[in-house]
């Protein structure tokens, strides 16, 4: 008998990874000017644009 896969990476593995993304750019929003702006920028960034995403797509697949 194979063992049962566990699928707990394939549902919490994205969520997880845009969770730490988040955590990072406020971290990094916190701790300084110049270069820890563009990080807190990209790393809060990036998720609103992959929410961004994901919304259109779904919008695109609802129209007739």
């Amino acid at each position: 008998m194979k063992p049962r896969q566990s699928s707990f990476w394939k549902v919490f593995g994205m969520p997880m990874a845009i969770g730490v993304l988040c955590a990072a750019g406020l971290f990094s929003a916190l701790l300084g000017d110049g270069p820890w702006d563009a990080v807190s920028w990209l790393g809060l960034g990036i998720p609103c644009a992959l929410g961004m995403w994901g919304l259109l797509a779904q919008a695109r697949s609802r129209l007739p």
